[in-house]
């Protein structure tokens, strides 16, 4: 039976002793030592080994926001305590005993901390193979959020990879991909690093975030408020926290556009001519009688004449400009 890695290795030594490969056939020696070399290379490529963690290297795209934090610490005294009790997966290096890691970046550095060996499956997986038991054990021990799966989603296909290998990695559709990327398309990277993985947080959230982009300067906004929170918020809370001041900036905005903004046009002397009034529906052009009586009843003489040629100038330079 095939080994469960994504469950905790058994603790009995025994059990972790390879099986002994079938019988050599004295009929058949050529073939069967070629077969017992093939046996003992794979028994070898798929055991639970002891590795020193500076024979690992990181390797692969990140599938978390955030690797150094308080959870490593928290992490490495369980360790400390009690000992690794899930392996992390390896695959062999280009270079003479070293290893790339393919999954387990959180138990890798808390072990680290701690210090000794770390508990590693050793397995000859190709970049294909690799991103999918990457993606696929993340899912199974701790979800990660919709924005952490949406910058996995990004470097992947930034990477080259096939849709069906991102697809599986994630364990999503092709809509479920797609759902994903229109969001962190939208966002400002620097924007989601500031925030976190947000746990919590779907899509529509982020979605309803990206959409005040067009009305607000969202990073500005995002480092202005998170100043002033504690650094030990949760990255969720600084998600609202987020929100809700770059809403506010938003509906400030419109208020501001729905009131409108009227400017007094003077002449080359500094007296006034007129007023002109833009908000969110009209532009007007206001001329006091009073200040100007003349200049008014000349206008309103020739009011209808000049908007027409003002329209149709607009037009002809529209036109020249497609």
């Amino acid at each position: 039976m095939a080994r469960n890695i994504f469950n905790q290795p058994p603790k009995d030594e025994k059990e972790l002793a390879a099986p002994s490969p079938a019988p050599v056939k004295s009929s058949k020696l050529p073939g069967s030592v070629g077969g017992l070399r093939d046996s003992l290379r794979e028994i070898t490529a798929n055991s639970i080994r002891d590795i020193e963690p500076d024979r690992i290297d990181m390797d692969g795209l990140r599938d978390r926001l955030i690797l150094e934090d308080s959870s490593i610490e928290d992490l490495a005294e369980s360790i400390r305590k009690h000992g690794q009790q899930v392996p992390i997966m390896v695959r062999p290096s280009d270079q003479p005993d070293r290893y790339r890691i393919i999954y387990g970046r959180r138990r890798l550095a808390a072990i680290r901390r701690v210090g000794g060996t770390v508990k590693a499956i050793v397995r000859t997986l190709d970049d294909d193979a690799s991103l999918i038991a990457q993606g696929q054990e993340n899912n199974l021990r701790l979800d990660p959020s919709f924005i952490e799966k949406s910058l996995f989603i990004k470097e992947m296909q930034e990477a080259g990879y096939k849709p069906g290998v991102i697809q599986d990695a994630l364990g999503l559709t092709r809509q479920g991909v797609s759902n994903h990327r229109v969001v962190i398309e939208q966002l400002p990277d620097e924007l989601v690093r500031l925030i976190g993985p947000a746990h919590g947080v779907g899509r529509r959230q982020w979605g309803d975030l990206a959409a005040l982009s067009e009305k607000v300067p969202l990073v500005d906004i995002a480092r202005e408020t998170l100043a002033s929170l504690p650094d030990t918020t949760p990255s969720s809370d600084k998600f609202q926290a987020v929100y809700v001041a770059c809403s506010s900036k938003a509906r400030g905005a419109a208020d501001q556009s729905a009131r409108g903004q009227t400017t007094v046009v003077k002449d080359n002397s500094g007296s006034p001519v007129g007023t002109l009034s833009v908000d969110g529906k009209s532009i007007a052009i206001k001329i006091t009688r009073k200040d100007n009586p003349e200049f008014g009843q000349w206008l309103e003489e020739r009011a209808e004449t000049t908007l027409r040629q003002l329209f149709e100038q607009w037009q002809n330079e529209r036109g020249s400009g497609s």
